[in-house]
């Protein structure tokens, strides 16, 4: 036992600990979730989260140790979304006819997202300040953290909302939109997108290029109409 606890802790000292250990964790659940038949609730990104998670707290690792070896990630996260661009030309012809429905659809849903998140706020008899925090869950992270801190909010706490709102819609979104009778792939990824940011994105990703495309188009302009609905309608609803 004293043996692998020091050789714990001479890789605990690797910058690249971390990194190999996401990467790791991440292809396991990616091979147990094409090997159940995509089934939902074995969803990679949730299984890595929960796995990470515990493996820091077993470990007693706190966070700023795990993101310094594990940073390269985050910082593909930039040059990932700008790679969208590519599937979403694919497209392009197919989105100029569709401009009308897609943006009806865009200001619905981005709408909703926010309302139904006051509203349960409200209904569990949250703060002002913790209902800011929780609009803007719908949006990417960098985007509805800096949204929520300019109006009071808590930009941590948004995170998290942000997180469990990508992982909800990565697990539940397909499987709600089959059993309401949706099969159009861009629907379903135009839907993912608006409704839960990057993280469903790459959900939609796994189901067609085509749904992948449409769910990264819904991403990029939920997260610009967001920035402009929060401030807005936190203002008409008086909360702040």
């Amino acid at each position: 036992m004293s043996e692998l606890v020091g050789i714990w802790v001479y890789l605990a000292e690797q910058p690249l600990l971390w990194l190999t250990v996401t990467v790791g964790i991440y292809a396991i659940a990616h091979r147990l979730f094409l090997a159940s038949h995509e089934f939902p609730l074995l969803n990679p990104v949730l299984i890595s989260v929960a796995s990470v998670v515990g493996l820091l707290l077993l470990t007693d690792t706190p966070y700023t140790a795990y993101f310094d070896g594990a940073q390269f990630i985050h910082f593909m996260l930039g040059p990932a979304t700008v790679l969208l661009a590519i599937p979403l030309y694919a497209q392009a012809r197919q989105l100029q006819k569709q401009w009308l429905p897609l943006v009806l659809a865009l200001v619905v849903g981005s709408v909703s997202a926010i309302l139904a998140a006051v509203a349960i706020g409200w209904m569990l008899g949250l703060e002002p300040a913790l209902l800011i925090s929780l609009m803007p869950k719908s949006a990417t992270t960098p985007i509805a953290m800096a949204t929520s801190e300019q109006l009071g909010g808590k930009a941590s706490l948004t995170a998290v909302f942000v997180i469990f709102t990508g992982i909800t819609g990565a697990v539940a979104g397909v499987p709600l939109m089959r059993l309401f009778g949706e099969r159009n792939a861009d629907v379903k990824g135009f839907a993912l997108g608006v409704v839960a940011h990057g993280i469903a994105t790459a959900r939609a990703f796994q189901h067609s290029d085509k749904a992948g495309a449409y769910a990264g188009l819904g991403m990029g302009l939920n997260a610009a109409l967001t920035a402009l609905l929060v401030p807005l309608l936190a203002w008409l609803l008086g909360l702040y």
